[in-house]
């Protein structure tokens, strides 16, 4: 009985073994085309073509606001404001030293350590009272340098007359000048300065998002192509048709049925969404400095293209003639030598370039033209003329 008990094992054994084998080829049959098709159905990760919808758009309500002011900044070594040539300063200084309990009317003021100043500031969205912000300072006189001074207490208002912050502190400046009695030397520009931190917020805007409903994004680069796949990925994400694209510039959507969060988590969650934005094929020149920008969608039509420039050199090599050594009379004289060539450009050839042709291959023939950016703008303008440049021409 023993035998045969070993017998009945060892079959039961090669009966697992081979059980075991057809379950590792049935898993690699299966797995295969499963992994296949889970790599098919995962989205692609975002690449080169592809940006956060945070990174094109503006939430509405959530922007900066501009602050201005008009101050006064002392302490200067002699390079303010001539109070003679500045009227506004003089009286700026008077007033504010009647306020302090000065009385100096028709004292004659003849200081030149003080300059009349404008602040500039950016009070930036859900800026709390009490937080400092940066501004930026900038003569409005004739003095030649705000180095070491001080700007005194400046209210700052907003578009609406109200104050919304208070600045005060020592102005820093990054140029300088000097000068002599024959030269003088100036770096960057010392009549403009900036205070780090500068400003105290003393109100905060009236804007309230969590009270919101529904919330409008504007497009930074407005295109009804973006628009809609905005709409679309917002839709698809959330699983319910809560965004529309109103037009080319903005979209709007409203807090989904059920969605028991604040409207700031929601804002979070769409704006990392991915999409591909679309742009209009434009090419944008700037004829003051020669530079041309051409976006990638830019196409032509089939054009032929010739270039070339009548170019006349004209050399001036005067020599001096000298008479002989040993002549009875003779005097020196400068004798006129004068070199011209005329080149008409007739090496230039004539390039074609065929229909649909992308960017690369517009400027890469272009180039082998021997073409300057000045001229690359004529041909382009020229191109555009005959109706074969297939995209918009923005001039600067």
């Amino acid at each position: 009985m023993g035998g045969e008990k070993i017998y009945w094992v060892n079959i039961m054994l090669k009966q697992l073994k081979n059980m075991r084998l057809n379950l590792q080829n049935l898993c690699r049959q299966v797995a295969l085309p499963v992994l296949m098709a889970l790599a098919l159905t995962v989205p692609v990760e975002a690449n080169a073509v592809t940006t956060r919808i945070k990174d094109i758009v503006e939430f509405e309500g959530v922007r900066d606001n501009l602050l201005v002011g008009y101050g006064l900044v002392v302490g200067l070594n002699g390079t303010g404001d001539t109070l003679g040539n500045s009227p506004f300063t003089e009286r700026s200084v008077t007033a504010m030293l009647e306020r302090l309990g000065v009385q100096v009317q028709n004292a004659g003021l003849n200081t030149q350590n003080i300059a009349a100043v404008m602040v500039t500031a950016t009070l930036p969205p859900f800026t709390n009272q009490g937080a400092r912000i940066d501004v930026n300072i900038s003569s409005l006189g004739d003095s030649t340098s705000l180095q070491g001074g001080t700007l005194v207490v400046t209210p700052l208002v907003g578009a609406d007359g109200e104050v919304y912050a208070v600045a005060q502190g020592t102005v820093n400046v990054s140029g300088f000048s000097a000068q002599g009695d024959a030269s003088s030397v100036t770096v960057n520009t010392p009549t403009s300065g900036m205070l780090a931190e500068g400003a105290i917020v003393e109100r905060e805007l009236p804007f309230d998002l969590s009270q919101l409903s529904e919330v409008r994004m504007a497009l930074r680069n407005p295109d009804f192509t973006t628009s809609r796949r905005i709409a679309m990925a917002i839709n698809e994400h959330l699983g319910a048709p809560v965004a529309v694209a109103e037009n080319n510039a903005s979209v709007k959507m409203r807090k989904p049925d059920g969605f028991n969060g604040e409207i700031v988590d929601l804002i979070t969650d769409i704006e990392q969404l991915y999409v591909q934005p679309d742009q209009m094929a434009r090419v944008v020149i700037d004829e003051r400095s020669g530079v041309i920008v051409m976006g990638q969608d830019v196409r032509i039509s089939t054009v032929a293209i010739a270039q070339g420039n009548l170019t006349i050199s004209i050399n001036e090599t005067p020599q001096v003639s000298q008479p002989n050594a040993f002549a009875q009379q003779g005097q020196t004289a400068v004798v006129p030598r004068t070199d011209i060539s005329v080149d008409r450009g007739d090496d230039m050839q004539m390039a074609v370039l065929e229909t649909g042709v992308s960017l690369q291959t517009l400027v890469e023939s272009l180039n082998s033209l021997g073409v300057s950016p000045r001229d690359i703008i004529t041909i382009l303008q020229s191109i555009k003329t005959a109706g074969a440049l297939q995209a918009d021409i923005e001039v600067m």
